[in-house]
């Protein structure tokens, strides 16, 4: 057999290759090689046996070939045809390890090492074999030559090819392999991003949390100072203009007003009625016992202070009880919030916050009004809005700014439309609106019963199966027939996430909303946009400034 000198002469002999290529095969062939002299040839296996015929031919003919000057010649051919066969198999073998898509090359190679073997056992060419003594004839030798030589010709172009093809095809496995591996890492990232935009959006600034226990602190230092007088028959006249605020944070909702106010022509003929939790009612007491609006009246309550609003009559806190929606919105692991890091936003609880959903009890918890204007406590209001009031509303009881363009923010994207009550009742391709901004008729509210089907539709989900979690999906259920379009300079949306927006459309809007994550109260907002909010903080109060809010 040769030895691996001569099979590195060999691979020499046959062309250059390129390193990674080398190594592999020059792996496989020294794995495939050892295998093939310390196993038994298997009958099943053409090139195994091939290889093992050819090789006892090998051995018969290494032997003292000295005696014949043609003998040198000989072995020299032989040599050569010898490490031609043993490199086809070799590529034979490494072709193999490649499966399905490279059974033609292994075939291919096959054959070359056949070629080889059969060449040597030919009748025509048995006298090259004979013992030492027995003279060779020229005229064979020669020719045997000139066939060896057109095989090894033959292998050595079919190598060159295979060479290239194999090397492509190592290529596109480490770069397939790449690719996933990339992948993985940028779902992985994907995911931790999601979770940490998420925490970053959802938690409370340090500031804020001290501003709120520093307004706290005068609460409880002067508790008679703020106490609130909710007799003022300012907060029921319905000729007033009246505002609904519901918020937990206490920055946010003083902004509002401020905003409000300074663009207001008539502000002593506002009444702004703000609800919070218990937790963060002292604090926004004191927040708007603090400041003159200018005559402008603002109501501060808790929602705890609404008795009506108890499990037995409101499905969202019923809901709450469930033990399966408590571990849903509440198991706080990473692995369950990542899950669905598109849908991960509404496993937020603050979906089943009734601060959120008291949106929907606006004709109870203002019994004597007949128009209000609902703001969110993430917008900014830029002009006077009591050209509001005197909008028509054709009957209608919702009066909100729709959001669609082209196939964007139909309704089919918020709800489930594979559930038979859906599609029935709603069409897909109906344009949404938006919340943040919304001139509701009370009286048109009651007579149309609104609260009623909110409530019908919230028990239908309570398996969340006719909507993800959220105020959105059941507003636009609710108010599915009955809201009217306003013009879109009254509500501008996306500064909480659109860095796009056309400063020409924010400078003509009534109000601004701030929705998405990137709050300006945080330090993910987005610089061009934060200015307009921050101009309305009162950052010459003494908590504001004692806490370091930095605007």
């Amino acid at each position: 057999m040769a030895d691996p000198l001569r099979r590195s002469r060999a691979f020499r002999n046959v062309g250059t290759s390129k390193k990674p290529f080398v190594g592999i095969l020059l792996l496989s062939f020294s794995l495939a090689l050892l295998l093939l002299l310390t196993s038994q040839p298997s009958a099943s296996d053409p090139i195994t046996a091939g290889f093992s015929s050819f090789s006892r031919g090998a051995r018969r003919s290494v032997l003292a070939l000295k005696s014949d000057p043609l003998k040198a010649r000989f072995d020299q051919i032989y040599k050569q045809a010898n490490d031609h066969t043993l490199t086809a198999y070799a590529y034979a073998s490494y072709a193999r390890k490649l499966k399905l898509e490279n059974s033609k090359q292994v075939r291919v190679f096959a054959n070359l090492a056949r070629n080889y073997s059969d060449l040597m056992s030919k009748p025509t060419y048995q006298s090259l074999f004979q013992p030492d003594g027995v003279t060779i004839d020229e005229s064979v030798l020669r020719q045997f030559e000139k066939e060896v030589k057109a095989r090894i010709k033959d292998t050595k172009q079919i190598i060159a090819e295979a060479k290239e093809v194999f090397d492509n095809q190592l290529k596109i496995h480490k770069l397939k392999d790449t690719i996933f591996a990339v992948n993985e890492q940028l779902m992985k990232a994907k995911k931790q991003g999601a979770f940490s935009s998420l925490i970053a959006a959802k938690s409370i600034p340090k500031s804020l949390h001290c501003i709120a226990m520093k307004l706290m602190e005068e609460r409880i230092a002067h508790p008679d100072k703020y106490v609130e007088n909710s007799s003022l028959p300012q907060l029921e006249d319905p000729k007033l203009y009246h505002y609904a605020i519901f918020s937990d944070n206490v920055l946010a909702a003083s902004v509002v007003v401020n905003s409000a106010v300074n663009n207001a022509k008539e502000p002593w003929k506002h009444v702004f009625h703000v609800v919070t939790d218990k937790m963060n009612l002292g604090a926004m007491q004191v927040m708007f016992k603090m400041k003159n609006y200018n005559g402008a009246h603002v109501e501060v309550k808790a929602v705890e202070d609404y008795k009506f609003l108890n499990s037995s009559y409101v499905p969202v806190l019923r809901q709450l009880e469930n033990a399966k929606l408590q571990e849903f919105y509440f198991k706080n692991k990473l692995e369950n919030a990542t899950k669905d890091t598109n849908n991960m936003k509404f496993r937020n609880p603050k979906y089943l916050s009734m601060l959120n959903h008291l949106r929907f009890y606006l004709p109870e918890i203002y019994p004597k009004l007949h128009r209000i204007l609902f703001l969110d406590d993430d917008v900014v209001v830029q002009k006077d809005l009591t050209g509001l009031w005197k909008i028509d509303m054709d009957g209608k009881v919702n009066g909100a700014v729709e959001t669609c363009f082209g196939s964007f923010h139909r309704y089919w994207q918020y709800m489930n439309f594979s559930h038979p009550l859906i599609k029935e009742k709603f069409d897909p391709k109906a344009c949404a609106w938006a919340y943040g901004m919304n001139f509701f008729d009370l009286d048109a509210w009651r007579k149309q019963k609104c609260t009623e089907e909110y409530h019908y539709w919230q028990e239908k989900n309570e398996n969340r199966t006719l909507w993800k979690l959220g105020t959105l999906p059941p507003g636009l259920i609710t108010f599915y027939s009955t809201t009217k379009p306003l013009d879109k300079s009254w509500h501008v949306l996306g500064l909480g996430y659109n860095p796009n927006i056309s400063m020409e459309e924010i400078q003509n809007a009534a109000v601004v909303h701030f929705n998405g994550n990137m709050k300006p109260w945080l330090d993910i907002a987005m610089p061009q946009f934060r200015p307009m909010w921050a101009k309305f903080v009162d950052s010459d109060m003494d908590v504001v400034q004692k806490c370091n809010f930095g605007v």
